[in-house]
């Protein structure tokens, strides 16, 4: 424990603002938590979504299912329901399957969440409805004259009362910079302010870099560490020894993430002057999910924002999608789902590496302390899942879930919940708002909430 007695009393503004000609938010750090006697800082809530498209593999994620018969396309509006494995509802030990297998490390902060459905409303291909209505707050057909049971999504009702002191209310990621747009937005996109109103995504890593630590007008000197450092010096050995090596740290992960994204710029530069014959995506999937993960997380630890959600791919889009260290040639995402047969191995081994992006941030954010002895991990909710059971039958029941977190000990986690059959994905999202200090009734469809995760 650092003796902060012995530390002349240092604000957050005061030391950001000595940094000179660049902006940087900073990390929880002890030598500013107690600004007086009786004061004590409390961590901040986070809220944060890892959405999969198109759906995953259910034999290779699910408890019970590795020898389930592959299933034969269901076709795009035959919405079909899976009746699901004799499992008993309520609380199970977890059994980690090969596709979850990436978060055995974290088996304690996380749950999995079977058993919960969505309602289709038919009137739009089944895809449409998988992102954009995800974390929607209607029940299906409570909008009038619209296709879509859409309006105001659970980021944004969360950000109305945990991200009004942060400089964005929320944060908007995706991991899909094709050009050749050929679907609407409701295919791409899982953020609404309301009906109608999308919360467009931000895909570019360097975009999303300027924007959160505002180096576009530095651009002869991009590197906002080093411009944070030229007169931060003098008040960073004001710091306690732990605090000085975890601000070191800090600084360090964000020059990593700089460094990422210059080699990536100059893989697309040389790729562009070899005129080499590509598809449109370029960028390594693997390294693009872990980059903008990455600004996810830096953004949750150092305040810029408390409720993110981070897209991982478009709903049903057939471009072929370079998986570089995973796949051996570009693949369609979707179309592999379509033939499942011929593909499976694949999915399996894409499902798998997406869980494990998903455990990799978990592990991360788990090593970021903050107060009262707590790390980033315990004060966010985080979520992994789909719109789809299963990207082959198109099914909206029985949904792949992961709940990563504590809540900042709202939360109790590492066990495997089967809901009943019939329960609404929307019993989750209220629990998740209760979790987080957020009074309301109802929220969509619901009929309650989650009890074996509420602490």
């Amino acid at each position: 424990m650092t003796n902060t007695e012995s530390i002349r009393p240092v604000s957050r503004r005061r030391f950001i603002t000595c940094a000179g000609g660049a902006t940087l938010s900073l990390p929880w750090l002890e030598s500013f938590a107690n600004t007086g006697k009786g004061k004590e800082t409390i961590a901040a809530q986070r809220l944060a979504f890892f959405y999969l498209p198109n759906g995953i593999t259910r034999r290779g994620f699910f408890p019970g299912e590795g020898d389930r018969a592959l299933p034969k396309f269901a076709g795009q509006n035959n919405v079909w329901r899976f009746a699901g494995k004799s499992v008993p509802p309520g609380s199970h030990p977890i059994t980690l399957t090969p596709t979850l297998a990436p978060l055995h490390k974290m088996r304690k902060k996380v749950s999995l969440i079977t058993g919960m459905d969505r309602t289709f409303q038919h009137g739009t291909d089944s895809h449409a409805q998988c992102a954009s209505c995800f974390l929607t707050s209607v029940a299906p057909y409570e909008v009038k004259n619209s296709a879509y049971p859409l309006t105001r999504t659970l980021d944004h009702i969360a950000a109305d009362s945990i991200g009004q002191s942060t400089p964005y209310s929320t944060l908007e990621l995706s991991c899909n910079d094709h050009k050749n747009n050929i679907e609407s937005i409701y295919f791409d996109n899982m953020s609404w302010y309301g009906t109608g109103h999308v919360a467009p995504s931000m895909r570019n890593p360097r975009k999303v870099y300027d924007r959160l630590f505002g180096t576009q007008a530095h651009a002869r000197l991009r590197n906002i560490t080093d411009l944070a450092l030229g007169n931060a010096r003098q008040l960073q050995k004001r710091l306690g020894s732990e605090d000085r090596q975890k601000f070191g740290e800090y600084l360090e992960s964000i020059r990593t993430i700089e460094t990422r994204m210059d080699r990536i710029d100059q893989m697309k530069s040389e790729l562009a002057a070899a005129k080499v014959k590509r598809p449109a995506e370029h960028l390594p999937r693997n390294e693009y999910i872990h980059l903008m993960g990455d600004l996810l997380v830096m953004a949750l630890q150092n305040g810029l924002t408390n409720v993110g959600t981070l897209m991982l791919g478009p709903e049903r889009w057939t471009t072929p999608t370079n998986w570089e260290g995973i796949l051996d040639k570009p693949f369609s995402h979707h179309a592999m789902t379509h033939a499942i047969g011929n593909h499976m191995e694949h999915l399996l081994k894409l499902d798998r590496f997406h869980v494990s992006a998903f455990a990799r941030l978990l592990e991360r954010m788990d090593q970021i302390e903050e107060a009262r002895g707590t790390t980033l991990l315990d004060n966010t909710i985080f979520t992994l899942g789909a719109g789809m059971g299963d990207g082959t039958t198109h099914q909206y029941n029985d949904l792949p879930l992961v709940i990563a977190g504590g809540g900042g000990g709202t939360l109790k986690l590492g066990s495997h919940i089967h809901c009943k059959r019939g329960t609404p994905l929307a019993n989750l999202w209220l629990t998740q708002l209760h979790a987080l200090g957020i009074k309301r009734e109802k929220y969509a469809d619901s009929t309650g909430t989650i009890s074996e995760i509420q602490a």
